[in-house]
Parts: C-alpha cells; structure tokens; sequence
C-alpha cells in the first residue's frame, strides 16, 4: 500500500518522514537530493528541537534536585540551605512552566495533525497520530522522556539535508559507542547460541540426526565434490604413471621383469630346456626376453582400454556415487564430522570474541 504525499506541505507538517529508520552516521553531512526547505520550516525545527533540549535539561536537573541523593550531598557539603530556598522557590514554578510547555505541544500537536488532514499528508486521516507515537506519549508527564526522541528525528532530519546538527567529532564518537554498544550485544548472542548448540551436540541422538540430515540433503553436492577432486588429483596422477619413460611406462617394465624372474624361477622349464641340446640355453634366453615383452605389452594394452578417459571417467562417477551414498552409521565418519564441526565452531567463536572495536582510534588505546 502506498501512502500519498503532499508536495506543498506546511512549515508545521514537516515530519510526515520523520518516523522512517534512521540512517548510517557517515563522516559527513550527506548531500541533500530533494530541494532545501523554506527559512521558517528550518528555523521552526531549529526552535523546536532548542525548547525541546532547555525543557529536558529542566526536567533532569529538577529530577535530580528534587532526590533524596541531592538532600544526603547537599548536607555533606554544607549547602543545604541553597537546596531547600530551590526546593521551596523555584521547584514549583519550573513545574508549572513544564506544565505550559506539555500544553503547548498538545496543541502544536493537534495544529500539525489538522494540517496533515488538510493535505491529505497520510492515507488515512487517523494514521498521523500511529507515525507520531513518540510525540503523543511524550504529551503525558510521566513519559516525558520520549520528548528526547523527538529531538534526535528532528537533529537527524536536519542532518539529512545537509547541516551540521552536532560537531563532528561529536558525531563520531556517537556511532563509535553505537557500534560498540551493537556488536557487543551482537557478539553474547552469537556466544550463547554457539554453547547452545554445543549442548546440542553432545546429545547421541541429536548428533546422529544431525549428520543424517546434514549427508542426506548434500549426496548430490557431495559426489559431484568427491567427483571433482578425482578428475582433477586421481586421473593426472595414473596418466603420469603409465607416462613412458625410457622405452615404457614404469608399470609395463616391472611386470615385464616379474615375468621374467618368473620363467627364470621356474626348475622345470629350465629343466626342458636344457635337455635340447645346444639350442637350449639360446631358447631359455629368448623365452625370458619375450616373457618380458609379454608384460609390458599386456600392461599397455590394459593401460590403454582401463585408462582411455571415458572409462576412467565412468569409473570416477562410480566411484563417487558410491562414496556419495555412504552409510552414516560408521565411526570414523562420524568422529571426522565432529572434529569438523568442532573445529569450525571454535574458530568461529574465537573470530566473534575479537572485539573490533578496541582496533579503532577512537579511545586511543
């Protein structure tokens, strides 16, 4: 749903975005991208957000004066009588001028919801007050410390286009404590959900559920990992080991040579041989060469149809599959998942516990 504006909006019904989520603090004003508002609008927030301050300050000190804290001071250092002439003088007053000033703002608030009727600022008529929450409890006496809310939107408006509410300096040591203040919280709660999923884990059942879960959901990334890093580690690594080398692979040549001591180990054949005459030992010789050459031509050719790349890549899709659908009731698997799963969550509480604040300039530390 979207809320129609007024283009032409009164000096008094300046707020209709005063509601929406406060901005980042940059280093710098940021540039104003809509045209600047007239003297009185500017001049009109500036008093505003001035009386909102003296009336809060009043408020306080009046507050504090008014304690018995300030009685038990002021008795130990002598100035009771200065205490008691505020008390009995100007505290009622100041409560009485508080008392105009909570009327005036009733009826600076009805002015502008009148005006915002008017101009149909809203999509409603009845919306203007919702927007305004902070204004209408901070008419009550007893809340009037949400008048402090309004007086930040209006400094934070002012900030918007363009002009320096608060000296810089001020200004960053505000988003300083901000941030300090946000990532400190930020960091128990992350804390506490990492111990309590710790506690979770030591639990045989929720553990077991966990990677159960954990494996059946991630199968299909798993065998296409599993996949990769055989393409990629397994296949270089048996193409360099039936590389030739020296007239032939490292393979071939000892399978060759296991043949040949094989016939040369062999008494009977041996035997045989030798009962030709003359020509024996020549045979038995040629027979070990060509025993030899048997091996590397059966390791070449199994080489050659075992390891073509569509073979092998075939075996590696099974060999994946296979690894993919692993069964997860096995102990190694599920001591390497937990040593995994503690190791991350301890890194990961060890890099939330860095407090990154005390790395800015900001304290000088």
């Amino acid at each position: 749903m979207t809320v129609p504006t007024s283009t032409t909006s009164s000096p008094l019904a300046t707020e209709s975005v005063l509601s929406q989520p406060p901005y980042p603090i940059s280093d710098e004003p940021p540039k104003p991208n809509h045209p600047k508002p007239s003297r009185f609008k500017l001049t009109y927030d500036i008093v505003m957000i001035i009386a909102i301050s003296i009336d809060l300050l009043l408020i306080s000190i009046d507050a504090i004066l008014m304690s018995n804290f300030s009685s038990n001071a002021a008795e130990w250092l002598t100035i009771s009588e200065a205490l008691n002439w505020y008390q009995t003088t100007l505290h009622d007053p100041l409560r009485t001028a508080g008392g105009f000033f909570t009327i005036f703002l009733v009826v600076e608030l009805l002015l502008r919801w009148a005006i915002a009727i008017k101009q149909k600022v809203y999509y409603r008529w009845f919306f203007f007050p919702f927007v305004h929450w902070y204004e209408v409890l901070g008419c009550f006496p007893q809340l009037r410390a949400l008048r402090l809310l309004r007086a930040v939107v209006i400094g934070r408006r002012l900030y918007q286009l363009g002009y320096q509410v608060l000296p810089q300096t001020w200004i960053n040591r505000i988003k300083f404590y901000i941030d300090l203040l946000l990532e400190e919280l930020s960091d128990r709660v992350i804390l506490t959900a990492i111990q309590n999923f710790r506690q979770e884990l030591t639990s045989s059942d929720t553990h077991k559920s966990f990677i159960e879960s954990t494996i059946a959901k991630n199968r299909n990334e798993i065998e296409a990992a599993v996949l990769s890093v055989l393409r990629t580690e397994l296949a270089p690594k048996l193409q360099e080991l039936t590389a030739s080398s020296g007239g032939g692979s490292i393979l071939a040549s000892e399978m060759g040579n296991a043949i040949e001591e094989g016939l040369a180990n062999t008494p009977e054949l041996r035997r045989y041989l030798r009962m030709i005459p003359i020509a024996g030992s020549l045979i038995e010789s040629q027979l070990h060469h060509v025993g030899h050459n048997i091996g590397e031509n059966v390791v070449n050719a199994l080489n050659k149809r075992l390891l073509d790349p569509k073979r092998l890549d075939i075996l590696m899709m099974e060999i994946a599959s296979g690894i993919a659908q692993i069964d997860t009731n096995n102990t190694a698997l599920d001591t390497l998942i937990s040593s995994i799963i503690d190791d991350s969550l301890t890194a990961f509480e060890a890099q939330v516990k860095v407090q990154q604040w005390k790395h800015q300039d900001m304290l000088n530390l």
